[in-house]
């Protein structure tokens, strides 16, 4: 008989699913190029300054100014595509069937490169995971700090961030205290960054992550569902930039909920 709860769960994977296989999915990611003041020829050809690995031989150029990046298609009479770098909402633009958005980390632009025609989106068999499991939906007590921190917080690419912590997910397993760190996400939607003892064999070895919920400042709580962690984006293409845990999200123990690391079991 199937619960409410797994259910809930059972909805979450299908929606986590179509995300994946979208258009603007990690599937089909093809190239991350970090772009630098002045003018970038782009296109499929080997003489361009940003050589796809798909699409026309000769895209346009894009043109990197201070605050600004000006996108100019090759095509005539196509008038050009003015982006402002925003690193809470990347801006995009498209070419056919290729996607692209301009990324900023620690104040340096890359572009990504998405194909929507890639072959891996209409491929992908979808994710295994960890049986359902309640006890893996754990009401945490949500805990500002007395003082904000600011740490460094490196990335599977080995290109260091810098983040502001003002809370910590405290919660009970086993009888020991455990302290997570929201490294990343928004106040309402915090997001931890974390590895457990099944990153050795089941899971991504890097990092899953997990969104916090039902975030309550007056009652001091949050709601850390495992059965809800993912992979990061670096566990299905080597084009994304993932942070990698803070110590104090590196635990000692088996989290056995959530997804498992892609082709696991398959």
């Amino acid at each position: 008989m199937t619960t409410d709860y797994q259910q809930t769960i059972a909805d979450w994977q299908a929606k986590r699913f179509e995300h994946l296989t979208a258009e603007d999915g990690w599937l089909n990611v093809i190239g991350r190029y970090w772009l630098e003041d002045g003018v970038a020829r782009i296109g499929s050809a080997a003489d361009n300054d940003i050589i796809l690995p798909a699409g026309p031989a000769r895209l346009g150029t894009i043109t990197q100014a201070p605050g600004k990046l000006v996108f100019q298609p090759e095509a005539a009479g196509q008038a050009a595509v003015v982006l402002t770098p925003d690193a809470a909402n990347p801006p995009k633009f498209s070419v056919g069937s290729l996607r692209f958005e301009v990324t900023t980390m620690d104040g340096r632009n890359a572009l990504r490169a998405r194909d929507a025609e890639a072959p891996e989106r209409a491929s992908f068999k979808g994710l295994s995971y960890f049986p359902t499991d309640p006890a893996w939906r754990i009401v945490a007590e949500w805990s500002r700090l007395d003082q904000p921190i600011t740490t460094g917080i490196d990335t599977v690419a080995g290109i260091p961030s810098t983040v502001q912590i003002t809370h910590k997910a405290v919660f009970t397993h086993a009888g020991q205290r455990f302290a997570l760190l929201p490294t990343h996400g928004t106040a309402q939607k915090p997001q931890f960054v974390l590895r457990d003892l099944t990153s050795k064999s089941e899971t991504y070895g890097a990092s899953r992550f997990v969104y916090g919920e039902a975030v309550s400042e007056g009652e001091g709580s949050i709601v850390l569902d495992f059965n809800k962690a993912f992979n990061p984006p670096c566990a299905f293409t080597d084009h994304a930039v993932c942070p990698l845990p803070p110590p104090e999200n590196i635990l000692p123990f088996r989290i056995e909920a959530g997804e498992k690391k892609p082709g696991y079991g398959s």
